[in-house]
């Protein structure tokens, strides 16, 4: 029994996967239920009582989640170029699309995106991804790597997790003005409080990226620092990295407990290897780091 739902699993994995990668194809009823070997009468109920929300549903989220980072973080490409990868055949389809399910239209998200409806909107989405992408770590895929100290320029966030899009934003528009690439200067995140604390002011997050030149701040609120070098344990995690909070729980309450290591004065923090838009989402590769003594 628990091989066959394993297996079944793995087939409903495999069809996540592709939507991923091919959102720019035909996902069809025919083709995804070949994806899965499910007969195509009965693969949407399957689907759906898999995930909670139809298959149609789920690719145009996975469609217009895509959509909206490019609007929000990729200002290289015009409106109706994302709308047509988003499966629309023109612009005012997209936009009345995105407007009902956003509550703003492409180009005022791309100027000032309202980031909280936008999660609201997410939510069955991620809850779908979530129901087969959490991955179970062992202790034989955390590494212990003496890693050296790296110079980095911090925007900070502190206050509600519901603003951080906005960070972000004015972060890749920052590195962007400054010559900071994320394939020259590596990207990191270092956490200086839970995912969701008791009260959402409380919430600080840092976004550094590594570079050992002067900092230009370009209006923004910038400032030098470090990530301390020493011994790390490094947990790599491979898809759903925008939530990296069970590869960090796993870290700190089942992995170091058991090694026998003791935490380094130094916060939880990942670096950002391969990110999404640039890759499909389940390609995204983020490494964690634990410091320890």
């Amino acid at each position: 029994m628990k091989a066959a739902l394993e297996n079944y699993h793995a087939r409903m994995q495999r069809v996540l996967d592709h939507i991923d990668r091919h959102l720019d194809d035909d996902l069809g009823l025919d083709v995804l239920s070949g994806v899965a070997a499910f007969s195509k009468y009965h693969f949407h109920r399957q689907f759906m009582s898999t995930f909670g929300v139809s298959v149609h549903r789920y690719v145009q989220l996975a469609r217009m989640k895509r959509a909206s980072y490019r609007l929000a973080y990729r200002d290289a490409q015009s409106v109706t170029a994302i709308a047509m990868d988003a499966g629309y055949d023109a612009p005012d389809a997209f936009a009345r699309a995105f407007r009902q399910r956003f509550g703003q239209s492409p180009s005022s998200f791309r100027k000032s995106p309202d980031w909280e409806p936008w999660l609201a909107a997410f939510g069955p989405f991620d809850d779908a991804r979530s129901k087969l992408m959490q991955t179970n770590f062992t202790a034989d895929d955390v590494i212990i790597r003496d890693v050296p100290t790296t110079r980095v320029a911090i925007m900070e966030h502190r206050g509600d997790p519901a603003t951080l899009g906005a960070t972000i934003q004015r972060f890749i528009a920052w590195r962007k003005a400054a010559g900071l690439h994320p394939s020259t200067s590596p990207t990191f995140n270092v956490w200086r409080s839970e995912r969701r604390p008791a009260s959402p002011a409380d919430y600080s997050n840092d976004l550094c990226v590594g570079t050992d030149r002067p900092i230009e701040a370009h209006g923004e609120q910038i400032k030098a620092g470090e990530i301390p070098g020493g011994r790390c344990a490094v947990l790599r995690v491979v898809g759903n990295t925008h939530n990296l909070e069970p590869a960090a729980l796993y870290l700190y309450r089942d992995w170091l407990p058991a090694s026998g290591e003791e935490a380094r004065d130094f916060p939880i923090y990942c670096q950002r290897l391969s990110l999404f838009p640039e890759v499909p989402e389940h390609e995204a590769v983020a490494e964690l780091f634990l410091p320890l003594k």
